[in-house]
């Protein structure tokens, strides 16, 4: 089993990738801010057209789960997700595959 890193822009454009998906509109016209309360653990603001979508945790898991099966290749559900606040890279995701 290897481990990588997926990085925050990476972790923005999968919330991306996966709103526009469950919306039918562009990635492009998609917004986000990653967020990490101590109460509420990692969230995401998901900005587009003119209305605001809050991720939390699951959701953004989710949304990694279909970037690795389509920018990867991997098996969305035979990985370990883990998301990760770094002083240095902001949020990003452990990849277990």
């Amino acid at each position: 089993m290897s481990e990588f890193i997926l990085p925050e822009q990476d972790v923005i454009n999968s919330i991306c990738l996966f709103y526009a998906r469950e919306k039918h509109i562009l990635p492009e016209d998609v917004e986000v801010e990653l967020l990490f309360e101590d109460d509420r653990g990692f969230e995401a603001e998901v900005y587009a057209n003119g209305a605001q979508t809050l991720y939390n945790e699951g959701n953004m898991i989710s949304a990694v789960r279909l970037w690795i099966e389509e920018y990867h290749d991997l098996d969305p559900y035979a990985t370990g997700i883990r998301l990760e606040l770094d002083d240095e890279q902001g949020i990003i995701a452990y990849i277990n595959a």
